[in-house]
């Protein structure tokens, strides 16, 4: 009886895990601009965009974003470096994977209007991009898709996985190429009040690891922001900010990303060198949201605007994966500053940070809405 209850208790394991799978083999979806200018795919678990091909100085093609030969690693990869999803129902960090609503400093469970997320960053301090199963590992949907287009459905019970997010939150995510130009959009409708902040988590190299490009530190990088989010060991914000101007995180007028590096010890946590940091855009009605991002060795650019106040770039210190076949792998791997992750978003951890006076939290009478432009171009040998 106990071997049966065993063998009964496996199985349902097994029904399980397969209803929570991405859908075995993937749905796969390629999308081509009219002129071949941008080639992109897509697989249904996440929404994820897999490869990113773009033409460089001497007109060929290169798959300038980071990824797997084998996509069911983005389900199973215990590094879980979260290549080019669309990230949610909250992107970024949250403290202590607490929150409240209406939205208070430092909100402690339990209580009326407090929720607590499952934590899996900063041994367990921290909720990052919605703890290990978040939007980037639900299978979608496709709800449309042509040549040129591709629209993800995913509908988000609420306390999916013990998420702990109140409300049911339908999402729908667009990815689109046109002529030099692939765009990525967001729109989800909750049934409740809950905090919803997405991001798209792109790893850029744009040399595709030709030609000795091995290391985003050699990419030239322009933010848009005069200002950066002043955060914590945890990259927890304190409540306020830091100017830019004169320091090491300042990138308003163009610079190389491995400027000045050695100053940078330390500078993403204890013991990575590098950036991973929240810019706040310097926004205008008359001037939108931007980053470019370019190499001399390819000579391709990219320009990114978006609807979203920040940005956040990491260049990606903790990576040790095989890489794709195309990038030379997989003997060798994505490793430390091999690519730089560019994340539009709102203000990290918006929901523990009521002094910002930035709501995060959305309902069934406020949508939420998401997107970015990545228009890419050639520059100047």
């Amino acid at each position: 009886m106990k071997g049966f209850i065993h063998l009964i208790s496996t199985l349902a394991c097994i029904t399980l895990a397969a209803a929570n799978a991405p859908g075995w083999p993937f749905d796969v979806t390629e999308i081509n601009a009219p002129d071949g200018s941008v080639k992109a795919k897509f697989v249904s678990l996440g929404a994820t965009m897999t490869e990113l091909w773009v033409k460089d100085r001497d007109g060929n093609a290169r798959d300038v974003i980071l990824g797997y030969d084998d996509n069911t690693l983005l389900l199973t990869d215990p590094d879980h470096p979260v290549f080019n999803a669309i990230v949610g129902r909250y992107a970024n960090r949250i403290k202590n994977g607490t929150f409240s609503i209406p939205t208070t400093k430092e909100a402690q469970p339990p209580g009326a209007g407090v929720w607590q997320l499952p934590t899996n960053d900063h041994d367990g301090e921290v909720t990052l991009h919605s703890s290990d199963y978040g939007w980037d590992r639900k299978n979608w949907t496709v709800h449309s898709r042509s040549p040129t287009s591709v629209t993800y459905k995913y509908v988000d019970p609420a306390g999916e996985d013990g998420q702990g997010f109140p409300g049911e939150v339908t999402v729908y995510a667009t990815h689109e190429v046109s002529n030099g130009v692939l765009r990525s959009s967001v729109l989800a409708h909750a049934t409740e009040k809950t905090p919803i902040m997405t991001t798209q988590h792109v790893y850029w190299n744009l040399d595709a690891f030709q030609n000795g490009g091995d290391t985003a530190l050699n990419h030239y990088l322009t933010l848009d922001a005069s200002r950066i989010v002043h955060l914590d060991g945890n990259a927890i914000p304190y409540g306020d900010f830091i100017e830019t101007s004169g320091t090491i995180f300042d990138f308003k007028n163009g610079k190389m990303i491995g400027e000045n590096f050695n100053q940078t010890v330390d500078n993403c946590g204890t013991g990575c060198q590098g950036f991973d940091h929240c810019w706040i855009y310097d926004q205008s009605e008359t001037r939108r949201a931007g980053t470019s991002l370019w190499s001399n060795n390819s000579g391709i650019r990219v320009d990114i605007s978006t609807n979203q106040p920040a940005v956040q770039m990491y260049t990606a210190y903790w990576l040790n994966t095989p890489r794709k076949e195309v990038h030379g792998g997989p003997s060798l791997v994505y490793d430390s500053w091999s690519a730089v992750a560019i994340e539009q978003q709102g203000y990290v951890d918006a929901v523990n940070t009521p002094e910002w006076n930035v709501n995060q939290i959305y309902g069934p009478r406020e949508d939420y809405e998401w997107s970015a432009t990545y228009k890419f171009s050639i520059v100047d040998a």
